[in-house]
């Protein structure tokens, strides 16, 4: 075979001296494949090729070639040339070429001059001048790319209106997080928690910006779990438990509360690094701990994470625990399934650490048996998604989806029930004795469990069918006296308390509601339509995150103050600790975003990491065999897919296949559109023949990896990897979009896979459109309707069930709908890369079947491309916009009599077919510009090696088409960037001058350290914030009581869950925000009420007084600004003395100062204890 290569008009050029034809020097050669037919045999002098090409363009009247090529820095949406051949490359191409050779962007102009004897402008003159990549093909490209939705996504390493994050753990791919997805988060002090479906982890703030291989830290990196290479080193619990659904931090014990979906709650430490003896008891934080204690140390857990178990666990309900809170009074509500709130009293939590579980599973207060009267029961039977605790003013808020419940948190009475709407709710529920969702523990001593089951049954039944009555009269209730509130089919998906006292719940339909502390609505504000997922408020400032991945920032009157794109996918929860807002995605990315973001600190932060992007930037190059056939419902021997994709394949990375009337009986069709609509999308037992042909050829489980495959009626994609990449790739979501009859059955339509290959998105589409010469503006709207309405987007069940099946690579995609970005942009959009492939069916125009089979014979392709329906429509910009094909030297690959070889075997039938390309492959990556570098702005430049046909197959009247693509990538490493981000923190002296003036804590006074709570009094505690221009906010927690003895003898200070007040002792306001230049007075009260309930299976049990001897509890009023991660205490003594003796003197003589009291009043004690969260 000639090794000179021909361009377009037949101009040679010998392959040994042409830097475009010369391969990479770091590529190996591919094995020689057999001839093809688009480089025929013809003499290898120039002169002769030229001449004889220019003979050829005087005969001839129309020449494909009328489309002019641009010159390097010419942009393809010039409106002086629509479309052009892309001759250059998107590289810097000074690396591809000999020493002697300029780059392209210092041309010398003597190589762009006309040959001798060409003084037309001739295309073949500058096709042969532009320089192109080795081994590159010249590409045509559409015209349309650059707007809309066909224009490429916009791309860098820091979006210029977003504050730069710091990545506790970037995206993990979803086939990574099998039975370990993040469902929920929690800061702790100097610590971030998160729980997800097999147990707790948790990060020491302190370590984000090291390594896994950081050995003095007891990190490993060779056994990291996949997907967790590039987090931020962690330490997750060792014993499987079940998903974990919610979190909440005591700080006080440092202990952490995790709700289970089986109904258990456990208890972990926060001390990772004090293990307590396994074989005996031990004293922490105060508690006398039993044996099954925390076991931490430096253990691994075989993943390479150091891990830990549980200090206690118990069953807390036989359905999921959907929500907890620590109440002020230092109690544990807990919510769950039909309307149940369970409080586990600290008491009995403190014994069960001591002596067991059993204690505190028995000893819970059950509210909703708390609340019934004469068997009737006020409070709905929703299950108890949100819990909320007003340390302010005492109370719980407890909700659903559609209506509330508020709480005395002291005295556990049901203040009021109302709906979303903010309508007071007179909604009655059977008596709890009936409720099919409250414990059946007291059933099980009275019923046995055969009759039990049986009851419960037809009372799940009654109970349903009337609460379905109810809700659909409460409903049309709603919708006749909405009012100006807006819509009823709208639900809560968050809930959150300011600290100005209000409270904040976000909706599905993106709007936000404000109710003040007693359950009134106040306001409703909307700033997106996009479902409100999470909340999170701190200081002045309401975070809201999206369904969208936006998170917005509000001050306290719902003014918007600013807003980005924290994650593409939903944030479902944020909480705030340290300096920094912490945001999780439903992908399980986590970021922390500073709490002066939108802020100047943000501007120079973007800036020093854009000066280190060298540092963090990576470029990959991997090679991508397309291929595309229409088999005609018939199978191929393994010797012709060989010859077709076998050889292409040796020296490629990913292999994409697409065929098209796989099976097409009428029959089948209406059975597979039948599946589809149920959601039954396994392929056919054709579909999977071929897949499993393919992977043989491809030498499948030893050489490459199933990726995924997707099958729609005929049609057919599937995706190989090579081992040595599949590690780097994930998120494989498939869809499929019919557009046959009704655009429902998939005799026409497309099927796609999405995946992220490094981090990048990539797309491939599989499409068969419709046939026949005349249907042009058919195929254009079979495209458009294609790519704006296909939909990768599912649910994460469905996600799940496609990861968990080993034995199916079918991916489970929904049809499309309509579903878009909630900017409008199709999803296809949205990727940095897109290859469309498959039969097309575009047509040769204007020409006859006699004359287009002499053009073949002749190799005169440029004619042929001249009468391309395709190329005509892309060059009106109506179809496939922005798109980029390789240059065509290959003869038209329909239609073909079966099993005749050669070019002879084009249809020579009655109805003598006109030969036509109707098999293309196209595609589009990240450029906006003929011309653009690899690089973060610009991750994904393509470039197409080998675009060609396999005419030696003769199976179907198709011929198979197959294309190369040299991708070049870039992207981000997330730990080196972490590390800059680290660097810059703690090294540069204009931001740590900036942060040190956000964390400024302003001058607040507080009135006095000492306060003797006398009988009838209501003494009055004065904060004062002297500050001229700063706000201050604060938080008033009890630090612990002790109680003196008879013997005049002070016990242990203890501490009751979060900081908690003791029941005798009440403080209003205990959190608020201070203007400047403003005082507050709180009020400190005693309780004069002392009778305390034991309770037993949520029933009372016993009653007494509360022991009455004198007792002092330590209150510390904590003060921060808006903007700071730091704060200041302030210690105060709260005296209460129930003595019948008035010597005071003697008794302070008799009882001796804790410990604590050096401290006294003191204002200067920094981060001593958290801020309570409301």
């Amino acid at each position: 075979m000639d090794d000179r290569i021909e361009d377009d008009d037949g101009h040679l050029s010998d392959s040994a001296t042409t830097p475009s034809a010369k391969p990479r020097a770091s590529a190996p050669e591919h094995p020689r494949r057999p001839m093809s037919h688009s480089q025929p045999l013809i003499a290898r002098d120039p002169a002769y090729a030229l001449s004889n090409s220019a003979k050829r363009n005087a005969l001839r009247k129309h020449s494909l070639d009328d489309d002019h090529i641009l010159p390097p820095d010419s942009s393809p949406s010039s409106s002086s040339n629509p479309f052009y051949i892309d001759t250059t490359r998107s590289y810097s191409y000074s690396h591809y070429l000999p020493p002697h050779l300029p780059s392209p962007g210092r041309l010398n102009p003597s190589s762009t001059s006309l040959p001798s004897g060409d003084s037309t402008g001739s295309p073949v003159a500058e096709l042969s001048d532009f320089l192109v990549p080795p081994g590159a093909l010249p590409e045509f490209i559409g015209r349309g790319g650059g707007t809309g939705i066909f224009k490429p996504p916009l791309r860098a390493p820091m979006l210029p209106n977003r504050p730069p994050p710091l990545e506790i753990r970037p995206h993990p791919y979803r086939e990574t997080q099998v039975n370990s997805f993040l469902r929920t988060i929690a800061y702790a002090p100097s610590q971030l928690w998160a729980g997800h479906e097999s147990g707790v982890r948790v990060w020491e703030l302190e370590d984000v910006y090291k390594a896994w291989d950081d050995k003095e830290d007891g990190f490993s990196s060779p056994n990291v779990k996949r997907g967790d290479e590039q987090s931020a080193p962690f330490r997750e619990s060792c014993c499987p438990t079940s998903p974990t659904l919610c979190l909440v931090i005591d700080a006080a014990n440092k202990f952490v509360f995790s709700g289970h979906k089986d109904g258990r709650i456990r208890i972990w430490m926060m001390e990772l690094n004090a293990p307590v003896p396994q074989e005996s008891s031990a004293v922490v934080n105060g508690i006398d701990f039993i044996a099954t204690t925390n076991n931490v140390g430096k253990a691994a857990n075989g993943d390479g994470v150091s891990s830990f178990t549980e200090v206690l666990a118990w069953v807390a309900h036989r359905s999921a625990v959907l929500s907890m809170v620590i109440s002020p009074n230092g109690e544990l509500w807990s919510g769950f399934e039909g309307g149940v709130v369970k409080v586990w009293p600290w008491e009995a939590i403190e014994k069960s650490l001591c002596k067991g579980s059993e204690i505190v599973e028995r000893s819970y207060m059950d509210l909703r048996s708390l609340v019934n009267v004469g068997g009737v029961c006020a409070l709905p039977a929703a299950d108890v998604k949100y819990l909320l605790s007003d340390n302010s003013k005492s109370k719980i808020w407890s909700g659903g989806y559609q209506s509330f419940a508020l709480w005395d948190s002291r005295s556990k009475e049901l203040l009021k029930v109302f709906a979303l709407d903010g309508q007071v709710e007179n909604k009655v529920d059977m008596s709890p004795d009936n409720d099919p969702h409250v414990d059946d523990e007291i059933k099980i001593k009275l019923v046995p469990s055969s009759k039990k089951e049986k009851s419960q049954g037809s009372l799940s039944f009654f109970q349903r069918s009337r609460n379905a009555l109810f809700g659909a009269a409460d409903a049309v209730r709603r919708a006749a006296t909405k009012g100006a509130f807006g819509e009823v089919y709208r639900r809560v998906e968050s809930l959150v308390m300011s600290m100005d006292g209000m409270v904040w719940t976000g909706c599905s339909n993106g709007t936000l509601v404000q109710w003040d502390g007693s359950g009134n609505r106040v306001q409703e504000v909307q700033h997106l339509t996009s479902p409100v997922k999470s909340l999170c408020a701190y200081g002045t400032c309401l975070w809201v995150g999206y369904a969208n991945g936006t998170v917005q920032v509000l001050d306290l009157k719902g003014k918007l103050l600013g807003g980005w794109v924290a994650h593409n996918s939903q944030v479902i929860k944020m909480d705030v600790g340290g300096s920094y807002v912490f945001t999780l995605a439903n992908h399980g990315g986590i970021r922390g975003w500073n709490l002066a973001s939108p802020g100047p600190l943000d501007s120079v932060l973007r800036s020093e990491l854009a000066n280190k992007e060298v540092s963090y930037t990576k470029l990959k190059n991997f090679k991508i065999l397309v291929g595309t056939w229409n088999v005609g419902q018939g199978r191929a021997s393994h010797d012709c897919l060989t010859m077709w994709l076998g050889s292409a394949a040796a020296d490629v990375d990913v292999v994409v296949v697409g065929l098209q009337e796989v099976e097409m009986g009428a029959g089948f069709l209406a059975m597979a559109a039948a599946k589809e609509t149920v959601g039954s999308l396994e392929g056919s037992s054709n579909g999977n023949w071929w897949s499993d042909a393919l992977g043989k050829v491809l030498d499948e489980d030893n050489s490459f990896l199933r990726v995924g495959s997707r099958q729609l009626a005929g049609l057919l994609l599937t995706v190989w990897a090579r081992k040595n990449l599949r590690p780097y790739m994930g998120d494989i979501d498939a869809a499929a979009v019919p557009c046959g009859f009704g655009r429902a059955i998939g005799n026409k339509g497309a099927v796609g896979l999405r995946m992220r290959i490094y981090d990048r998105i990539v797309c491939f589409v599989n499409c068969h459109f419709a046939a026949h010469l005349e249907a042009v503006n058919r195929r254009n709207a079979d495209f458009d309707h294609v790519y704006r309405n296909m939909t990768f987007t599912r649910s994460s069940s469905q996600a799940s069930a496609a990861i968990s099946s080993s034995s199916s690579h079918h991916h489970r995609g929904t049809n499309a709908t309509g579903t878009q970005c909630d900017d409008g942009r199709p999803e296809l959009s949205e990727a940095d890369m897109v290859v469309f492939l498959g039969d097309f069916n575009y047509r040769l125009h204007s020409i006859t079947y006699d004359e287009a089979r002499d053009f073949v014979s002749q190799r005169m392709f440029d004619w042929l491309r001249d009468r391309d329906q395709l190329r005509a429509e892309m060059k009106a910009g109506k179809v496939f916009q922005g798109m980029r094909e390789g240059l065509i030297r290959f003869p038209p690959t329909y239609k073909f009599e079966r099993h005749q070889a050669g070019l002879g075997g084009y249809d020579s039938g009655e109805k003598k077919r006109i030969p036509a390309w109707c098999d293309r492959i196209l595609y589009r990556d990240n450029r906006l510009t003929s011309v653009s570098e690899c690089s973060l702005e610009c991750p994904i430049v393509s470039s197409i090696s080998e675009y060609d046909a396999c005419l030696e197959v003769t199976g179907s009247d198709h011929k198979p088409v197959r294309c190369i693509f040299n991708v070049d990538l870039a992207h981000i490493d997330e730990l080196i960037k972490r590390q800059a981000f680290g660097d810059i923190i703690n090294s540069n002296e204009q931001v740590r001058s900036m942060l040190e003036e956000l964390n400024s804590i302003p001058e607040t006074v507080v009135s006095t350290n000492d306060i003797r709570l006398q009988k009838g009094e209501v003494p009055l505690l004065q904060i004062t914030n002297n500050s001229e221009k700063d706000i201050s906010i604060f938080s008033i927690i009890c630090e612990g009581q002790f109680t003196v003895k008879e013997e005049k003898q002070a016990s242990e200070l203890r501490s009751r869950s979060s900081f908690g007040f003791p029941q005798w002792i009440k403080v209003s306001p205990a959190a608020g925000i201070i203007k400047p230049l403003n005082t507050i007075d709180v009020s400190v009260h005693h309780d004069d009420c002392h009778n305390l309930e034991e309770f037993e299976d949520g029933i009372p049990h016993k009653w007494w007084v509360e022991d009455t001897r004198d007792k002092e509890v330590v209150l510390l009023v904590n003060y921060m600004g808006i903007t700071s991660g730091e704060s200041r205490s302030h210690r105060i003594h709260i005296h209460h003395c129930c003595s019948s003796k008035s010597d005071t003197k003697e008794h302070k003589k008799s009882k001796p100062k804790p410990e604590y009291s050096a401290l006294g009043g003191s204002s200067d004690v920094i981060n001593s204890c958290q801020m309570r969260c409301h």
